[in-house]
C-alpha cells in the first residue's frame, strides 16, 4: 500500500507518537499548516472550516470530534478538511492545562466550589469509572446500577468543562479564522504568481521550438539558399 508504513508502528511507539511526534511537535504543527494553505477553496471557506474545527477541538467531545467537526463544517459551509485537520490544535500535552483553565471557569460559571486538585480530578474519574464498569456487569446479572460516581463526574466535571471552554474556544479559534484568511490568500496569489510564470515560460520555450523547426526545415528545402529563412522575408525593404 502507498500508504502503510515500512515498519509498523508498536502500540507502546504509537502512544508515544500521539503524545510527542518524533519529528516534534512544532514540525506536526507547520505540517497541518502547510496543509490548510494548500486546500484549493476559497479562503473564507478554509477560514471557517478552522474555525469550526477548533472550536471542536477545544470541547470534550471524546471519540466524536471528528463527526463533530464534520457537522459543524457543513452547518457554516466551511470547509470540511480545513475542519478535521484544525481538531488536531490540542494535544496530550496542551490538554491538561486548558482542561484546568476550561474547569476553573465553567465552576465560576456554575457556582461550584470544590478544589480542582489532581485528587479531586482523579477520584471523580475513578468513581465514574468503577460506576461504568459495574453498570456493564449488572446488565448482564442480577445487580442494579449504580450512578452516584457517574452523575457526580457529569455535574462536576464534564459540565463545568464543556461550558468553560467553550468561551476561550470560540476566541482562539476566531483568531484562528481571522489569521487563516491572509495565510491562505497570500498562498494562493503565490502559486497563481508561479503558474501563470512557468506558463509564460512553456509558451516561449514552445515559440523558440516552433522557430528552430522551421529554420530547419528551411535549410533542407531545395533551392533554400537563395530565399531568406522564415520570419526574415518580409523584414527587408525592397531596394
Amino acid at each position: 500500500m502507498v500508504f502503510k508504513r515500512r515498519d509498523p508502528l508498536g502500540w507502546g511507539a504509537w502512544l508515544r507518537e500521539q503524545v510527542y511526534p518524533r519529528s516534534g511537535i512544532r514540525r506536526a504543527v507547520l505540517y497541518v499548516i502547510y496543509r490548510m494553505r494548500r486546500l484549493p477553496d476559497q479562503p473564507h471557506r478554509v477560514a471557517r472550516g478552522v474555525f469550526a474545527g477548533s472550536l471542536i477541538g477545544f470541547l470534550p467531545l471524546p471519540g466524536m470530534q471528528f463527526l463533530a467537526a464534520w457537522g459543524a463544517a457543513r452547518l457554516i459551509r466551511g470547509n470540511v478538511l480545513a475542519a478535521l485537520l484544525a481538531t488536531f490544535n490540542t494535544n496530550p500535552l496542551t490538554t491538561p492545562f486548558f482542561a484546568v483553565l476550561a474547569m476553573s471557569l465553567g465552576h465560576w460559571i456554575m457556582g461550584i466550589e470544590k478544589p480542582l486538585s489532581a485528587e479531586y480530578i482523579g477520584m471523580a474519574f475513578a468513581n465514574a469509572g468503577a460506576d461504568l464498569w459495574y453498570n456493564i456487569k449488572a446488565a448482564f446479572g442480577p445487580a442494579h446500577a449504580q450512578w452516584e460516581g457517574l452523575i457526580q463526574f457529569w455535574h462536576e466535571i464534564y459540565v463545568p468543562y464543556f461550558i468553560g471552554a467553550l468561551g476561550p474556544g470560540i476566541v482562539l479559534s476566531a483568531v484562528g479564522y481571522f489569521v487563516t484568511i491572509p495565510l491562505v490568500e497570500a498562498y494562493q496569489k503565490a502559486r497563481a504568481a508561479k503558474a501563470s510564470e512557468r506558463s509564460e515560460r512553456r509558451i516561449s520555450l514552445r515559440k523558440a521550438l516552433a522557430e528552430a523547426a522551421a529554420r530547419v526545415a528551411h535549410r533542407d528545402r531545395p533551392g533554400a539558399a537563395d530565399a531568406p529563412p522564415p520570419g526574415e522575408a518580409g523584414s527587408k525593404a525592397p531596394d
